[in-house]
This record gives C-alpha cells, structure tokens and sequence, in this order.
C-alpha cells in the first residue's frame, strides 16, 4: 500500500473520530480513538514509538515519542490547538528525516472543521 492509500484511510478515521468527539478534549483522547479507527480498518499501527537521535555516531534516547506510525510508512502527530505553528512543520519533518520515512501527517482536532486541521508534510528524501 502506498503513503497516499495510506493517508487517504487515516484522513478518513481521522473525520470519524472527529465527527464524534468534536473540539476541545486531550490530544491522549484523539490518540486512542484514532488508532481504535485505524486497527478496526487493519492497519498495522504502533503508538507513542521511542524515536532516538544520533548525535556525533551515538544513539541517544532523548525523549522523543512518535505519536502514531502506520504501516512503518506514515507518521502522524496528533495535536489539539488552536492552530498549527511553524513548529509543528518542524517537529514532524524532523521525525521524517530522523526514520528516513517521505510522508507524515499533523492532525489538529481542535478545528471546528478537521480538513482545516489536517496538514500533509513531505521529507523530499
């Protein structure tokens, strides 16, 4: 399955799990929702992934957690805001970069409307 059929299904758990919870709760909320979608579509998704950096040849674990990893091809970063800032770009294509993946997705379910909250980032590799 390609990144795009993937993205394609989360965008669409996505509006599901937004269509019922709305706005305004925990990110920790959306979380679980969303990969309760996603496992029922059969997806294999993996939750809060350790992501280590490589600094100078070591490893270090340094506390970075990929929200959600599907098919090890796509990560998404859950957020609950007010809207997206220039950060968050950099907070997931960071992620990309650190996995070598191409696509990751940031998801805000703090819109009035998801398609505004959802954002695709590309790591042009």
């Amino acid at each position: 399955m390609s990144e795009n059929e993937i993205s394609s299904q989360i965008i669409g758990a996505a509006i599901e799990v937004h269509k019922h919870l709305g706005p305004g709760l925990l990110e920790s909320s959306y979380e679980a929702c969303l990969l309760f979608e996603l496992r029922q579509m059969g997806l294999n998704v993996k939750s809060q992934v350790a992501l280590p950096i490589s600094y100078k040849g070591l490893r270090l674990e340094a506390g970075y957690r990929i929200d959600i990893l599907v098919e090890e091809k796509v990560i998404i970063e859950i957020k609950a805001v007010d809207e997206f800032s220039d950060i968050h770009t950099a907070q997931i294509l960071t992620y990309l970069k650190l996995t070598n993946l191409k696509l990751g997705l940031l998801i805000n379910f703090n819109s009035a409307k998801l398609v505004n909250g959802l954002k695709r980032v590309v790591n042009n590799l």
